[in-house]
């Protein structure tokens, strides 16, 4: 059997050799040109000059007599000493990061980091946060909205609330995340009273054939609709202005553009005030073909934190007393 390794000390008499140990930034640096692929790429996403990574890297090459970085026809590439030294210090690197942020949550000293869909985030969850920072005032969160789903496992932010539709295929949690869902809302047309009023009479979904249909990113999501409802709208549904995001493409419609995707939750102030309609309400038709759900994410492991507990909390609390149904 192989002996046992010798314990390591980490008394003042046991400290590393001062020459084991290159400045911190350095190594930031290092890690970053090794993560993020290259010099530039690595000034960016620290935020610094290209220059001042290019010295760092010197200062460990330096302060080693190793070479680590070589430059190739497509840039500033690790070499293999490289690759192999940032091997070993990258978990070192990933453990401060994670035992400060962790020390940083417990002390309540960082904001809650929230990353929601534009179209909550912008018609629903900021009118009500004051409701929230009433309820919790030592409580500090920072909202982005967002199409992209962060990276909680690396802590890009502490909380995810996407928008999943749900034609059969299960929507799929990564592994040390937790899911809770808010919501379960049917995705519906809606459209402005003048607008429809115009426009020829929609009893059928096939009667959507003769109307401007509003497209966020792509087509896909009024294909799917159209298809749950049993009906082919490759020959129509295809053309026309993108508008990326579903608070634009509301906007639209209360303009009288045509007929844009929603649901209750984001579409409640304007069918309320009447600015918008739903499309076919109340028609069999039309009704419980395209399920939906908000779900509420964020690591397993801090499920329970304080903060993102109390948010969580409120934020279900909130959306079931406006959508008892969901």
């Amino acid at each position: 059997m192989p002996a046992d390794k010798p314990k390591r000390s980490f008394s003042p008499q046991g400290l590393p050799p001062r020459k084991a140990l290159p400045p911190f930034e350095a190594l930031r640096a290092l890690d970053a040109v090794a993560r993020l692929g290259g010099i530039r790429k690595a000034a960016q996403g620290l935020e610094r000059d290209h220059a001042v990574i290019s010295r760092h890297i010197r200062t460990i090459e330096t302060w080693t007599g190793a070479t680590l970085v070589e430059r190739t026809p497509t840039g500033v590439v690790l070499t293999d000493t490289g690759r192999d030294y940032h091997a070993r210090i990258a978990e070192a690197i990933d453990t401060i990061a994670q035992a400060t942020l962790d020390m940083m949550k417990q002390s309540g000293s960082q904001p809650l980091q929230i990353w929601c869909m534009p179209g909550l985030a912008f018609h629903w969850l900021t009118g009500r946060l004051g409701a929230f920072e009433a309820a919790y005032p030592g409580v500090d969160i920072e909202v982005r909205p967002t199409d992209m789903s962060p990276d909680l496992m690396g802590n890009e932010a502490d909380v995810d609330i996407r928008f999943v539709q749900q034609y059969g295929t299960p929507y799929h949690i990564d592994q040390g995340l937790r899911a809770l869902e808010l919501a379960n809302l049917p995705i519906i047309g809606v459209a402005s009273p003048g607008y429809l009023k115009a426009r020829p009479v929609i009893e059928r979904p096939e009667d959507l054939a003769r109307h401007q249909l509003l497209h966020e990113e792509g087509y896909g999501p009024w294909l799917e609709w159209l298809a749950a409802h049993g009906v082919d709208g490759s020959d129509y549904c295809q053309g026309g202005t993108l508008l990326w995001q579903g608070h634009l493409t509301l906007d639209a419609a209360r303009h009288g553009r045509g007929i844009a995707l929603s649901n209750h939750l984001v579409a409640a102030a304007d069918l309320a005030a009447g600015r918008l309609v739903e499309v076919g309400a109340g028609n069999p038709l039309f009704s419980g073909k395209t399920p939906a759900a908000y779900l509420f994410m964020a690591r397993a492991d801090r499920w329970e934190q304080p903060s993102v507990r109390r948010f969580r909390s409120w934020l279900h609390t909130a959306i079931a007393k406006e959508v008892p149904d969901a």
